[in-house]
């Protein structure tokens, strides 16, 4: 079962979302420090029981083309939109994502124009 932590600057929306689809998700809020958690400890807990990041920051991206996977990541290149318009974008974008994440992808990178995986 694929498992998934979502990263500070996403809505803890996104993680509810990802619960009712099926999978094991924890948004950064629910840990103690919330949203103070750094990148380095979020990569820990990715790490540390086998999570897939759940990201629009470029840092985990970033850090995956440096040092690779893990920690996994799902990079959503979209700027600031609402929830429902989110959940929208992801649901029609999601048979594809968890198939190649099924398929042991690294990194999937999700943007209005195409999915790309890695």
């Amino acid at each position: 079962m694929l498992k998934f932590i979502v990263d500070t600057q996403q809505p803890p929306m996104l993680a509810t979302y990802l619960r009712w689809k099926g999978f094991d998700a924890i948004h950064t809020t629910h840990f103690p420090d919330g949203h103070l958690l750094q990148d380095i400890e979020i990569a820990k807990i990715t790490l540390e029981e086998s999570r897939i990041i759940v990201t629009k920051d470029a840092d985990f991206p970033d850090s995956f083309f440096l040092k690779g996977a893990p920690p996994r990541v799902i990079h959503i290149q979209l700027g600031n939109i609402r929830n429902r318009e989110l959940t929208a974008f992801l649901e029609a974008r999601w048979t594809i994502s968890q198939d190649l994440l099924m398929q042991d992808s690294g990194m999937v990178v999700l943007n209005q124009a195409q999915i790309i995986s890695y």
